[in-house]
C-alpha cells in the first residue's frame, strides 16, 4: 500500500507551484527509480536538428480505438542512433507511427514540460511479435467474413489484355511494368488508377482506386496492384484488413506486384495471383498471351489439317463419282443408242410401207387425174367453146352474133352465135 505524503498548507504556510512541482518530481523519481519495460503504440514520431527523438505514446481502447493513456516520451541523441539502427536490423523497417514498441523506460518529471518517459533500450521482437499477431487476426477476420478464397475462384478472361492499374504514377515498378508489357508483340490496353503507395493517407488512396475501377468493371479483364521495392513498414500497408477485404470480394481477377521477395503480404494471399515484382506481373501476362496465341495456332493447325483432309476426301470421292458418271452416261448412252437404232429401223421400215402406200395411192390419183383431161373428154364427145383464149363456161357471157371456136377431139370449127337459149 503507497503511503499518502503528509503536506500541511494553510493560506499563510502555502507552496509555490515550483515548490509542488519539485515535489512531485521527488515523488515519482523515488517511486520510480528503476527503468521500467511498457508496451505501447507510437501515435507520433519527430527527429530534430539536433538528432533527439521525441514520441508521443497512446494505449487505445478495445472498443472503441480512442486512447485511453497518452505520454511523451524522448530517445536522446546519444542512444536514439543506436536503438533506431538495431530495431530496423531486427524488423526490416525504421521506427514510424502507427507500430506497437516494447520499450524501457525512466520515468522523469520537468518542473515546466511535466510527465514524460526517457527511453533507453528497446525489444524489437515484441514488435515483430506483435506485427505478426495483427496479421493472424487479420486473416482470421477474412476467413470468418467468408471472403478469403472468393477472388481466386474467379475465373479469368483468356487472355487479360485490358489491365486496371492501380499504382503510382512515377513509381519506378510501374514503370518496368509498363516497358516489360511493351517489349511484347500483344497490344495491351493499360489504364492507370493513381493511388498513393505510403504514407498515412495510402490506405484511402488504394481504396479510392479500386473504388473508382469496379464503376468502370466492364471496361477491364483485370486489376493489377503494383508497388516497387520498399521497407517491411511501407509493405505493411498491404497486411490491411480494409484493403484485404476489398482486394478478397473485388469482382474482377486481382494480380498482385507489391514487390517485396522475403515477405507476403495479406493482399498477396487473398488476391487471384500474386507475383514478386511488378515486372513479374508484365511477365507473367505476356506468358497467358503466348499460351492462348498458341492454343489459337494449334486450333488453325487442326483445322487446317481437317480441312485439307476433307478437301482430300472431297476430291477423291468426286473423282471416283465421275468415273461412276462416265460409266452410267456411256451406258445409257449404248442403251439409247441401240433403242435409236431399233426405233430407226422400226421407222425405216414403216416409212417404205407409207411410201409404197402413197406412190400407189398417187399412182391411182394420176389415174383418175388423167381420166378428167380436156383430151380424153373431148374423144366423149364433148366440145369446148372459147372466145379468144377463155373458155365459155355460162350462156351469160355470150352474145348472139359473136364468133367463137368450137374444139373437138380431132380439130377446132369456128362458128357464129345465131341463138341463145337459157335454160
Amino acid at each position: 500500500m503507497t503511503t499518502p505524503i503528509d503536506i500541511r498548507t494553510s493560506p499563510s504556510e502555502s507552496l509555490t507551484l515550483y515548490d509542488l512541482q519539485r515535489m512531485v518530481k521527488g515523488t515519482l523519481e523515488s517511486r520510480f527509480s528503476q527503468p521500467l519495460w511498457i508496451s505501447a503504440e507510437i501515435s507520433e514520431l519527430k527527429v530534430n536538428r539536433s538528432g533527439h527523438c521525441y514520441l508521443n505514446l497512446v494505449e487505445k481502447g478495445s472498443t472503441d480505438g480512442a486512447p485511453r493513456a497518452e505520454a511523451r516520451a524522448v530517445i536522446w541523441r546519444s542512444a536514439y542512433s543506436t536503438i533506431a539502427a538495431m530495431f530496423e536490423r531486427a524488423t526490416g523497417s525504421p521506427l514510424t507511427n502507427g507500430i506497437r514498441v516494447l520499450v524501457r523506460v525512466v520515468v522523469t518529471y520537468h518542473e515546466i514540460y511535466g510527465f514524460s518517459l526517457q527511453i533507453v533500450d528497446l525489444d524489437a521482437s515484441y514488435t515483430l511479435g506483435e506485427v505478426e499477431r495483427r496479421r493472424r487476426e487479420t486473416i482470421a477476420n477474412l476467413q470468418a467474413d467468408g471472403v478469403w478464397d472468393m477472388n481466386r475462384e474467379i475465373t479469368p478472361p483468356r487472355p487479360m489484355m485490358r489491365l486496371a492499374v492501380v499504382s503510382s504514377a512515377t513509381a519506378a515498378g510501374y514503370r518496368d511494368f509498363v516497358q516489360e508489357l511493351q517489349r511484347s508483340p500483344y497490344r495491351f490496353t493499360i489504364t492507370l488508377f493513381e493511388s498513393l503507395m505510403q504514407g498515412d493517407m495510402a490506405e484511402d488512396s488504394v481504396v479510392r482506386a479500386l473504388t473508382a475501377v469496379a464503376a468502370r468493371e466492364e471496361e477491364f479483364d483485370c486489376v493489377v496492384i503494383i508497388r516497387g521495392g520498399g521497407s517491411t513498414s511501407d509493405l505493411a500497408l498491404f497486411d490491411s484488413y480494409r484493403i484485404a477485404s476489398y482486394v478478397a470480394q473485388f469482382p474482377l481477377v486481382v494480380l498482385t506486384g507489391i514487390g517485396h521477395d522475403k515477405d507476403v503480404s495479406i493482399t498477396d494471399m487473398v488476391a487471384h495471383t500474386s507475383c514478386k515484382t511488378p515486372t513479374a506481373v508484365a511477365t507473367l501476362l505476356v506468358e497467358i498471351a503466348d499460351a492462348e496465341l498458341s492454343i489459337v495456332e494449334n486450333y488453325a493447325r487442326d483445322i487446317s489439317s481437317l480441312v485439307e483432309s476433307r478437301l482430300n476426301d472431297e476430291t477423291l470421292r468426286i473423282y471416283t463419282l465421275g468415273n461412276d458418271i462416265e460409266r452410267m452416261a456411256s451406258t445409257i448412252i449404248n442403251e439409247e443408242y441401240n433403242r435409236l437404232n431399233l426405233v430407226k429401223s422400226s421407222m425405216q421400215g414403216r416409212l417404205q410401207l407409207i411410201l409404197a402406200s402413197e406412190l400407189q395411192r398417187l399412182s391411182s390419183a394420176e389415174r383418175s387425174l388423167k381420166s378428167y383431161s380436156i383430151d380424153n373428154i373431148l374423144r366423149l364427145g364433148f366440145a369446148v367453146v372459147r372466145s379468144g383464149d377463155n373458155a365459155l363456161r355460162s350462156v351469160e357471157d355470150a352474145e348472139v352474133g359473136q364468133m367463137v371456136d368450137v374444139e373437138l377431139s380431132d380439130g377446132v370449127m369456128a362458128a357464129e352465135i345465131k341463138r341463145i337459149t337459157k335454160r
